[in-house]
Formats: structure tokens, sequence, C-alpha cells
């Protein structure tokens, strides 16, 4: 991401609403404090920091997944990054059951290129993306297709998560790839065949006869 706001790490900001404290620790997680002197109030985690959200070429909130367990799923939420004049944690809600929503003010988002995703890209992902404008305008994908390929370039730099579809997808092929190119096949071939001399050796030590060729046999 945008490498100005990560001078926010490892702080913490905090917000109070009525009876509970919200904390939010950027690139690291969000928690919620009951503030009460019951003796079973509330304190967790509301989630851990996970992936950028993009739209526009723009990093427009930070998502924060895998909270504390909520009925059948887990609490998660979203971070909206919006220019002010201190960092501050300015509000909180909870739009749908477990998914939480807060606003975090920071010059560090005022400059109207602080948040572009271009910029923050590899050359080489910078090329793709160009690649990707050239067939949309040459009318050689859709609209869909385009965005397929921007969601493939931030899934590569980092920037969003892979489904867990992908990752296995993507180690799979990993595996497959292993013995494609020629250097890798010599290099195997040659350990092999030096692995075969030393068996040779050791049988010819023994005294035991071996027909070396494709049907291959060992005799004593």
């Amino acid at each position: 991401g945008p490498a100005h706001l990560f001078r926010l790490a490892g702080k913490c900001f905090s917000f109070v609403e009525s009876t509970y404290k919200y904390e939010f620790c950027p690139f690291h997680n969000v928690t919620q404090h009951e503030q009460t002197f019951r003796w079973n109030a509330y304190s967790g985690i509301l989630g851990i920091w996970h992936e950028w959200e993009i739209a526009n070429n723009t990093f427009v909130g930070m998502w924060m997944r895998e909270g504390d367990s909520c009925e059948t799923k887990s609490r998660q939420t979203k971070v909206h990054l919006v220019c002010g004049k201190s960092n501050k944690l300015a509000y909180v809600s909870e739009p749908t059951t477990c998914v939480y929503s807060l606003t975090f003010e920071t010059p560090l988002v005022c400059h109207p290129h602080s948040l572009l995703v271009y910029p923050t890209l590899t050359e080489a992902l910078q090329r793709k993306w160009d690649e990707a404008e050239q067939l949309l305008y040459d009318e050689l994908i859709t609209d869909q297709g385009y965005k397929k390929l921007l969601k493939e370039i931030f899934e590569e730099a980092g920037l969003l998560k892979a489904t867990e579809e992908k990752e296995v997808e993507k180690q799979n092929k990993k595996i497959s790839l292993e013995f494609e190119t020629v250097e890798k096949c010599s290099k195997e071939y040659k350990q092999l065949s030096e692995e075969m001399k030393k068996l040779r050796d050791l049988l010819s030590q023994h005294g035991i006869a071996y027909k070396g060729n494709s049907g291959e046999f060992f005799s004593i």
C-alpha cells in the first residue's frame, strides 16, 4: 500500500461511544471493549489487518477480517480513510450484524494523489496494468475482463488476498512447473546418473551381476 501510511504502524487510536471503547491499530487490528463494571463485560477483536479495498485506482479503505466469532461467522471491519487535520478515529457504526464501519481521519490522505494505487506497484505490474488498459481501449476485453486482470495484479502485489482455491491452484501450478525447464531436467538427470553409478559400483564390489538396459534387472 501507500508507503507514507506505514508511519501509522505501531500506533493505536481510540474512540468511545456510549459504553464501548473502540481501538484501531493500523496494519494490526481493531478491538472493542465494553466500559462497564459487569463481570462478563465484552472485550474482543473486531478484525485483523487483511487487505485493501480498491476502487477507481484508489485505496478507499482497509479491511480488518477474521475477528472474534459472531454466531456462524467472524467479525470484520472496514476502515474508511478520510482527510482530517489530525490522526483520529472519528466514527464507528455497525451497518450489519458483526460487520463494523470505522472512519479514520488523517492528514496523510489529504493530497489528491496520496491514495493512488498505480504508483505503489512495481514497474512489471505497472506494465501489466498498461497492457490491460490497452486491451480495454482496443475492445479486445470487456470491462469485466479488465476488472479481473486488475484484481490479479492487485493480488500479485499483495494488496488483495487471493481466495483459498486460488492459493491451492497456485501451489499446484508451482509443483507442475518444477521439471519444465531444461536446466532443471538436466540437473535431475545428472543427479540420478550419479546415483546409478554408485549403485553399479556397489554391486560390482559385492560380485553381484546386473544388466543395464531398459529391462534392467539385478541377480546374484
